[in-house]
Parts: structure tokens; sequence; C-alpha cells
């Protein structure tokens, strides 16, 4: 008796290889304009900014004059402030992952948390600029709490936007580890907290990196908490550390663009090929590192 009606297979076969074909072709077509957008764009920054990309374009600070307008000022504070949101936002994104997956019980406060963590990579950047200002610019309202416009206080709130996202990135790839391999660590007498250390963090890398990668892209280009928090679009002088004032290169491009001059216009495409610059050099750091790990495990 034959259970499985040929003819009627290849004709529903025959239809859904049609539809998937059309759906294959509708999202070519959405990549293909999407590219195509990208290419219009980063064509017409460069096309605009490349001659402005002159040595004094780096070594002068902020001009009302364009031809004397430079990115020194505001390149030294981004450098400034990534080096500082980095080994925050990270060791506490990590460290929350590692606690709620590794250590937390599995209770109603436990998912309350971890939906409110995920929830919090959706909350718009100006809410944590308003949070930064009032929690680390203005100390709570004590003096002594205090942080001033500084670059740690800026770093301090850029950590808090990102890291929902650095957590929920980090606990998918710890949750991703093999049990298998937890037990057999365990089995051969290390403690927990060698089992993490030595086994699941490094198999976790390249997960993690991954979320730590689309974090701090998002961090090195965010200006609504800058404006927020007040950080100065003018400022003739570089931090000598992380309590000092400092300018910020998104502030400066959204400054410069913003200008009824046409020749600021030319001057923030510059700044925006700088900015991508550093934004692709830290990519490719962190995708190399990540590689490296991928490769050992």
């Amino acid at each position: 008796m034959e259970l499985i009606n040929q003819e009627r297979v290849a004709k529903k076969l025959s239809g859904r290889l049609v539809k998937n074909a059309i759906v294959k072709f509708i999202f070519f077509i959405c990549t293909i304009i999407g590219l195509i957008v990208l290419a219009m764009l980063l064509f017409d920054i460069i096309k605009k900014g490349a001659g402005y990309l002159t040595p004094e374009f780096f070594t002068n600070f902020s001009s009302t004059t364009p031809s004397k307008a430079g990115i020194k000022g505001a390149l030294i504070g981004t450098l400034w402030l990534m080096m500082t949101i980095a080994p925050i936002a990270i060791s506490l994104g990590v460290a929350t992952a590692i606690y709620m997956e590794e250590y937390a019980r599995d209770n109603f406060f436990t998912r309350f948390v971890k939906v409110n963590i995920a929830n919090l990579a959706s909350v718009p950047s100006v809410v944590f600029g308003l949070l930064g200002l009032t929690l680390f610019v203005r100390g709570g309202g004590i003096e002594a709490l205090s942080l001033g416009k500084s670059v740690l206080a800026a770093a301090l709130t850029m950590s808090l936007m990102i890291l929902p996202v650095i957590i929920v990135s980090s606990q998918e790839a710890i949750r991703a580890v093999p049990n298998a391999i937890r037990e057999a660590s365990l089995g051969l007498g290390a403690t927990k907290w060698q089992t993490i250390t030595n086994v699941v963090l490094p198999a976790s890398i390249p997960g993690i990196l991954t979320g730590t990668i689309l974090a701090l892209s998002r961090a090195i280009g965010e200006t609504a908490p800058l404006v927020v928090i007040g950080i100065p679009t003018i400022f003739m002088k570089t931090p000598d550390n992380i309590m000092d004032r400092f300018q910020a290169l998104p502030m400066q491009i959204f400054t410069w663009a913003k200008l009824p001059k046409e020749e600021f216009q030319f001057v923030s495409s510059a700044a925006i090929i700088v900015l991508l610059i550093m934004l692709i050099a830290m990519n490719s750091i962190a995708i190399f590192i990540r590689n490296k790990y991928q490769k050992k495990f």
C-alpha cells in the first residue's frame, strides 16, 4: 500500500519552490538596495571630506573658520572616552552574565531581572543621557559625588547605555557552552571558578566579543547622551586624566554639520571618515581576537 501520494507531493513541492524563489529574490533586492544606499553615502562622504584630511586637520583644534578647523581635541577626547568605556562596560557586563548564568538560581527574581536587562537594550540613548546627568554629572544632588562634565562621567553614562547589549550577548555565549564540558572539568577536580575561567570563558569569547563589538560601535558614534550631559563642542585643551573635561568626535561632527557655512559640511565629512576608520580598526582587532579563539575551540 502506497502511503505517500507522489503526485500530490510533486504539486506542492513545485509551488513551494516558486515561493522560495520569489522570497529569495525579494531578500536579494532588499540587500542590493541597502548596499547601494551605503555605497552612495560613503561615496558622498569621501568625495566631500577626502580633500580636508590634511596634517593640519589632525593637529588643529576646532575653529569658526573652516580652513583652520581641526579635530585634535575631539580625536584625543574620543580615544580617552573609549579607553575608559571599554574596561568598565566589558568587566561589568561579562561579570553580570557569569553570575546570572553560572551562580544565580533560576527563580522568579532572576527571570524578572533577565527580562528587564533585555528590555533596557531598546531604551532610547537620550534617556541614558538624562540618567547620567543626574547620577554622574550632578552626583544625584550630592556635591561630593559629582563628577562634572568629565571623561569618567561620560564613560559611565555610555557604559550604562551599552551594558544591556553586552550582558545579553555574553549570557547567550555562556549558555551555548555544552554542559558536558563543564561536567568534564568538574569531574577532573577543578573548582567551579576554575571551570568558568579556564573552560567556559575561553569557549564563549567569540560570542562575547560579537556583542562587545556591536556595543562599542554604538558607543563611539552616539551623540544624544553627550549632548544631554553637556559635553562642550569647542574646547581648546586635551584631557590629561579621566577627571578632565573633553571634546568628542560625534559632538564635533554634529556641531559642524548644522552650521550654515557650506565649507563646514566638507569638514564634518572629513571627521566622519576619521570616525569610520576608528570604528573599522576597533572592529578588526575584535574580529581578529574572536577568530583566534574560534580556531582554538
